[in-house]
């Protein structure tokens, strides 16, 4: 990462960072053996422009990381390019398009990493709600408001599939519900199909659940997916807390697998707390009196959520070939 020649005020603001970065106690990933995941809704990134010190910040906090899903990504992709320039050369980004009407908001889902860790295996799809035939057309009954993403990558030998999305949110917690519900359906038929690239599924967003215990991360997790054992009960370092909010009392944001990948992920997960306190946004900005409201328009609402996946699969593959051998 290349911070560059940055003002006095920056740079102090970077070892504030830091100080809550190490808070996070992310352990540090290594080559062909463990990723780090992530999943960041950073609050219309791209909608107007963010400080030159925003930049910084959001890009010290995305390079803790191999792979991280963004959500409320825009259609403008101009600070995302200056985010780039500071992680450098070896970071990429596969993106969606972006929906024009009020219900897809300008938003892309993107998928960013670190090329020296992960790589992109090809698959790239958008993903459409079931079709029915009507007369000559096939007509969805329901929609995603903002489609769906997933993509297909490969760390060391271990190739898997990530999907993210940003879910509905407003009033009608009937259409949130029936939408994440579709979600699951459509993920539960698809992974099962035997055309299907590869079973091993992570999927995460912004899926504006409130708690695990509500009706609409019942519908999410009703054909399958589960939670992280390090995410079940969520941590900054080894505070307990209630949500990746900046209230921390709320769950919006999960990291979710099929069962079958379970033993994948260590450990090692939780939330990245940037912000800390009201009172302590002036070591981020000293010369802007930000309210909270205007500090999460520089970084975000909402905290990154994490995880360590194992990636070494050389001894299973080895296992394998000695037990079909016996056979």
């Amino acid at each position: 990462m290349h911070h560059g020649d940055v003002s006095p005020d920056i740079a102090a603001g970077l070892l504030a960072l830091r100080k809550r970065i190490e808070a996070a106690e992310v352990p540090p990933s290594k080559l062909d053996e463990s990723i780090n995941v992530a999943i960041w809704n950073i609050r219309e990134f791209g909608k107007k422009r963010r400080t030159n010190a925003a930049i910084h910040y959001i890009a010290e906090i995305l390079g803790q990381f191999d792979l991280i899903g963004l959500v409320e990504l825009r259609d403008n992709l101009e600070d995302y390019a200056r985010v780039c320039q500071i992680l450098g050369p070896s970071w990429d980004l596969v993106y969606s398009d972006w929906m024009s009407d009020s219900g897809g908001n300008r938003e892309r889902v993107g998928f960013l990493f670190d090329r020296r860790a992960v790589t992109f295996n090809g698959l790239a799809a958008e993903i459409e709600a079931p079709r029915g035939k009507k007369g000559t057309e096939y007509l969805s009954q329901q929609s995603f408001w903002r489609a769906p993403y997933m993509c297909s990558f490969r760390a060391g030998n271990f190739d898997f599939i990530v999907l993210a999305t940003h879910t509905r949110w407003g009033d009608s917690l009937e259409g949130r519900e029936a939408e994440l519900g579709m979600l699951a359906d459509w993920i539960d038929t698809r992974f099962k199909d035997k055309s299907v690239e590869d079973t091993d599924l992570i999927v995460m967003g912004d899926f504006n659940t409130p708690t695990l215990d509500h009706k609409t991360f019942k519908a999410l997790t009703r054909r399958g997916l589960q939670t992280p054992d390090s995410l079940v009960n969520l941590k900054v370092g080894d505070i307990t807390v209630r949500g990746s909010n900046l209230g921390k009392n709320a769950r919006y944001d999960q990291i979710l697998h099929l069962p079958t990948l379970k033993k994948r992920f260590t450990n090692f997960g939780g939330t990245l707390d940037f912000y800390v306190s009201d009172a302590r946004i002036k070591e981020l900005f000293p010369e802007a009196d930000y309210t909270r409201t205007e500090f999460t328009y520089q970084l975000s609402d909402h905290f990154p959520i994490w995880v360590q996946i194992d990636t070494d699969i050389d001894g299973q593959r080895l296992t394998q070939i000695v037990q079909n051998a016996k056979k």
